[in-house]
């Protein structure tokens, strides 16, 4: 069964790659870091410069052409699109209703320092309470709702500087 890869080329150029087509590369190995490739009859020096194997990131010379490669799995792919990438910074920047329901209660106040999963707020929706943490350290910019409020899904809550 064929995986797919991902693979980003100096941050310009994405190629999406099976592992049964990495399988069909006629290459040899002719030292540690050093690899000859032919491909549609032509002759490719390849030498792997450096390799990370925690963020699959390698610096490759193709007959002397420098190429910083980033690959990712379906694993990797599934993961930053929810939102999950290791060591990235998120970038959020307001606080919507998730659902329609009723403010029971604001824990912050505009110009507060919160921490991450610090409670923001209490949003009764379908007769449960639901406390809405904050995603990220930030400062509150702006509220726009008060207590006994009644929102609508997706309606801005709160704003973060």
């Amino acid at each position: 069964m064929s995986k797919n890869l991902k693979a980003k080329v100096n941050n310009n150029f994405d190629f999406d790659i099976s592992t049964d087509d990495v399988s069909k590369l006629d290459i040899i190995k002719s030292s540690n870091s050093n690899y000859h490739l032919l491909h549609n009859n032509k002759s490719f020096h390849c030498k792997i410069i450096a390799s990370n194997f925690n963020t699959k990131a390698y610096q490759v010379s193709v007959n002397n052409t420098v190429y910083d490669i980033a690959i990712a799995n379906d694993l990797d792919v599934l993961i930053k699109d929810m939102g999950f990438s290791i060591g990235s910074k998120k970038a959020i920047t307001s606080i919507t209703a998730p659902m329609p329901g009723l403010i029971l209660e604001i824990n912050v106040k505009v110009g507060q320092e919160i921490q991450e999963n610090d409670p923001l707020l209490i949003l009764e929706a379908m007769k449960m309470e639901n406390i809405i943490t904050s995603p990220i350290d930030g400062v509150i910019k702006a509220i726009h709702a008060t207590k006994g409020d009644a929102v609508t899904k997706d309606q801005l809550i709160i704003e973060f500087e």
